[in-house]
């Protein structure tokens, strides 16, 4: 009698604590290769990359924190608005378009990209992203003030709604010289993906 209550308590214990919440981690270092690296870049070498970005250092020229700031603040409202001017002129513009088509013929292999000019304001990307301003993350202040060749491989997340691990890769965009920063890109790769297409075929 004792061994089957003691059997009933350790099963209703096993009940009673959560699930794992997420399965472990891929290592993230062994699937960016330099070859994966090497891909990404040649798809950010078309000119509509270093155009947009260059167009948009021109138009915004040095401006002020306190103008990225309003800027950045306007983005944050209007996804919460029906009227969407900065967001909608951004995800229609050339970038954002040519961004959107590289994820899609991926097929899945991308979860999210974007570029950034030198003040780290979005210049395209393929959706709406949480803020306009990236200035103030690790994806631009590792990569654009660094230098022209710069990679920064941030850490490994576990995306609870797809299921999947994701990470960011994040690039300096450089001019056509190749020696002149001119601002960034962030690529977020699906882990689970990559691990996928890096098995050896059965």
């Amino acid at each position: 009698m004792k061994l089957l209550t003691h059997c009933m308590i350790a099963a209703l214990i096993a009940l009673a604590s959560p699930a794992r919440a997420e399965p472990q981690a891929p290592d993230a270092a062994s699937l960016i290769t330099p070859d994966v690296i090497a891909k990404t870049r040649e798809w950010l070498a078309n000119p509509i990359v270093r155009l947009s970005v260059t167009a948009q250092n021109e138009r915004r020229g040095n401006i002020d924190q306190a103008t990225i700031d309003a800027l950045d603040a306007q983005w944050v409202e209007e996804r919460k608005s029906d009227d969407k001017p900065l967001i909608s002129a951004t995800l229609s513009a050339p970038l954002s378009i040519y961004l959107l088509r590289v994820q899609a013929q991926n097929l899945g292999l991308y979860t999210e990209l974007f570029v950034m000019d030198r003040n780290g304001l979005n210049v395209g990307q393929s959706s709406i992203t949480g803020d306009y301003w990236q200035g103030d993350e690790a994806k631009f202040q590792k990569t654009f003030p660094v230098g022209a060749n710069a990679v920064f491989i941030d850490d490994p997340e576990w995306d609870e709604d797809r299921k999947i691990w994701a990470v960011q890769v994040n690039m300096t965009l450089a001019d056509e010289s190749g020696d002149t920063a001119i601002g960034s890109a962030t690529v977020e790769f699906n882990l689970t993906e990559l691990m996928r297409r890096s098995q050896p075929a059965s």
